[in-house]
């Protein structure tokens, strides 16, 4: 069963909260500021990230990496949160992440980033659940929600009490792991639940599940991210190249309606422990940006700066913006066109297309 490590329990309060609100420094990679031909980027299993392993395993990177005179060592991190923590602390040059992750790890870390590709976002892969007399959103209120605290599913749980004008409340969280939530679920105690696929999927079997609420009505919220060191990016743009073109390349070979499409299909189905058919339904409701001019245009939007300042009051008010955070303006997030959020003094995240303006525009 594919595990969405993306969101692991620990997505802040155990792991890099622990860093950034007792204060502790983190260092960007060791002579980020030199021209290099070696480097290393992280990345976890995910239906939306799966693409990177066939890239790796097909020859697809190292041919792109070869175009360009480096070479790319692409690491696999079971414990997704541990991979964040490790290219905050320098040990990756390129990592996966969420745009909530990114924003509340690395960014307010004070490690400068940039979002160098917007692969996809969540357009019903997660979502809130109810059993027994729970039919519509609205009852859920007095019930206890399990769920991965202070991550993407408190997030969407937040967004949907608000669509109904409820608050949380109205309710009580229960900090429950991504590997506990099904087995929560299914006993008598546990009457709701916000999970993501393939969780989900498996929550959603069980008898009297009723979904109440997915990412489908946040479209464009729960962001999946290539996220590269912005100072190491800056000095090695042959990196960001090399990252782009393989990327592109691989959801073109993912996507042929032919016999090379569906062995690539099948291979991220196989990495990600799932069969072909689990593994399209996590893509059915996953909006991966097929095309650069996709992604381009949504990285380009004004909905992308709307739901950054839904994303940094949400991690302000529930404290993971880090320790001394006064505001929440603390972290400067800036976007394309010179717009920006928060400290325009020093931005530590950053939305970049100009990368994957050049798939656009085949100059590569």
């Amino acid at each position: 069963m594919t595990i969405r490590v993306r969101k692991s329990e620990w997505t802040l309060p155990a792991m890099m909260c622990f860093l950034i609100v007792l204060g502790v420094g983190v260092t960007p990679p060791a002579g980020a500021a030199a021209e290099r031909t070696s480097f290393n980027v992280a990345w976890s299993i995910y239906v939306g990230w799966m693409p990177w392993d066939y890239a790796d395993q097909s020859g697809i990177l190292k041919k792109w990496a070869d175009k360009y005179g480096i070479k790319i060592k692409l690491t696999q991190v079971n414990d997704y949160v541990e991979s964040i923590n490790q290219y905050t602390a320098g040990t990756f040059d390129a990592c996966v992440m969420t745009n909530m992750d990114m924003l509340t790890i690395p960014a307010a870390g004070g490690v400068d980033s940039t979002a160098l590709i917007v692969g996809d976002f969540s357009n019903g892969n997660d979502g809130v659940v109810l059993k027994g007399k729970g039919k519509k959103l609205e009852d859920i209120r007095g019930q206890k929600v399990n769920l991965v605290e202070l991550s993407v599913s408190h997030y969407l749980l937040v967004r949907a009490l608000t669509s109904v004008g409820m608050r949380e409340r109205d309710l009580k969280i229960i900090n429950t792991s991504d590997a506990d939530v099904v087995a929560a679920f299914s006993t008598p105690a546990s009457t709701a639940v916000v999970t993501w696929k393939p969780q989900l999927s498996a929550v959603l079997a069980m008898p009297d599940a009723q979904l109440v609420f997915d990412s489908s009505k946040i479209p464009g919220e729960i962001i999946d991210l290539m996220v590269v060191n912005t100072t190491t990016l800056k000095a090695n743009p042959k990196l960001g190249k090399a990252l782009v073109g393989a990327w592109y390349e691989t959801l073109s070979v993912m996507f042929k309606n032919d016999a090379a499409g569906k062995a690539a299909q099948t291979a991220m189905a196989k990495a990600s422990g799932a069969d072909l058919a689990g593994f399209n339904s996590q893509l059915a409701t996953t909006r991966l940006f097929l095309t650069p001019a996709d992604a381009y245009q949504f990285a380009t939007s004004d909905g992308v700066i709307k739901t950054m300042d839904l994303v940094r009051h949400f991690s302000f008010d529930h404290g993971i913006l880090g320790q001394g955070a006064g505001s929440v303006d603390t972290v400067g997030i800036q976007f394309p066109g010179g717009k920006s959020l928060g400290d325009t003094r020093n931005p530590t995240m950053r939305f970049d297309p100009s990368f994957t303006k050049m798939a656009v525009d085949g100059t590569l």
